[in-house]
Order: C-alpha cells, then sequence, then structure tokens
C-alpha cells in the first residue's frame, strides 16, 4: 500500500466514523483516535459486505456501500461507548 493509499484510508476512515457518531443519539464520550479506528474498520467491512451482495461497483457514488459502511460504524460506535448500557432505567 502506497502513502496515498494510507492517506486516504484514514480519511475515508475519520469521515465513516463521524458520520457513524452522528447517527447514534446521545453524546458519545470516545476520543478521536478510537472514531477513526472503527471509522477505518467499517469501511473496509462495509466494501467487503458491499461486493459480497454485488452493489460495490455502480455507476456514480456507491450509496449502498455508503450506507453499509456508516451502519456499521455506527454499530460500532454504540457499542464501544456502551450505549445500550446506560439507557437502563435507575430506581
Amino acid at each position: 500500500m502506497t502513502v496515498t493509499g494510507i492517506i486516504t484510508a484514514l480519511i475515508v476512515g475519520l469521515i465513516i466514523g463521524a458520520l457513524g457518531r452522528l447517527v447514534v443519539p446521545g453524546k458519545q464520550n470516545i476520543p478521536v483516535w478510537l472514531t477513526l479506528v472503527i471509522g477505518v474498520v467499517a469501511a473496509l467491512l462495509g466494501t467487503v459486505l458491499a461486493r459480497a451482495t454485488g452493489v460495490a461497483d455502480t455507476r456514480g457514488v456507491d450509496w449502498i456501500e455508503l450506507l453499509f459502511q456508516v451502519v456499521l460504524a455506527a454499530i460500532g460506535v454504540a457499542l464501544v461507548a456502551g450505549y445500550g448500557s446506560r439507557r437502563r432505567i435507575h430506581r
């Protein structure tokens, strides 16, 4: 992988991670570096999933692939931020 490829992967990962954070309701107290890691992993897994389902290579913007990536990033952010554990009712 070239330096340009690595930089591109990091930028795409940061954008996907940020979009994933926007989708999850509430404030997530996770650092930027963890958002980047979640975004990169979600981008890679989303691309693999899009290719497996045959929607990765279309004319124009691959909206379904992007949707897969953002949903996976949102799931990753929610898991890391512990979203489900904070919603318990305290008596």
